[in-house]
């Protein structure tokens, strides 16, 4: 019976060693979970599986180094996330209409983030972001959840930074007022 690595010897292995089941081992921890949130941030199935797969590609060929701060999921987030940004910006325009257009078809589901968002049940926190408007909650999920950037939310959105600004001041103008 094998013992089962803690993500950090794997990833100091694949580092270290280049241990090719080390890798396939930590792809198969985080791959399908990533893939889920890529996909709740990019309806466009081909761009997320483009994204995950760099991803992990990064980590196989060093370009992105685990500096052992923080848990393994988030620092693969951030990677993500910000390769994603990277594929959006690059689509231009003509990306950020699919997005739109993807979001519109599948505007009744609610993603993941959308679901534990309003599942908290601190205070009327809950209620209080439910009453926000969808594009306020988008601008909250991408800056505080997700910890992207004002540019790589303007960019992730398809927005300008300074409506990214004004509407995370406006969100958290609302979320006081709510819970005050």
């Amino acid at each position: 019976m094998s013992e089962t690595r803690s993500d950090g010897e794997l990833l100091r292995a694949v580092a270290a060693d280049g241990d090719r089941r080390a890798f396939e081992e930590l792809y198969r921890r985080y791959a399908p979970w990533l893939t889920a949130r890529m996909r709740s941030r990019c309806a466009d199935a081909a761009v997320v599986d483009d994204v995950v797969q760099e991803t992990f590609l990064a980590i196989w060929r060093g370009s992105a180094r685990y500096h052992r701060e923080g848990d393994v999921a988030g620092w693969l987030w951030r990677i993500a996330s910000r390769r994603l940004v990277d594929a959006l910006r690059g689509d231009g325009a003509r990306g950020r209409l699919r997005q739109a257009l993807a979001r519109l078809r599948h505007r009744d589901e609610a993603s993941a983030e959308e679901r534990v968002l309003a599942g908290v049940e601190h205070g009327d926190l809950a209620g209080a972001l439910v009453r926000l408007s969808p594009e306020l909650r988008a601008v909250l999920q991408a800056t505080v959840v997700d910890g992207l950037t004002t540019r790589e939310a303007a960019v992730l959105l398809g927005i300008p930074p300074g409506t990214v600004k004004t509407r995370a001041m406006r969100a958290r103008r609302q979320l006081r007022e709510a819970l005050a």
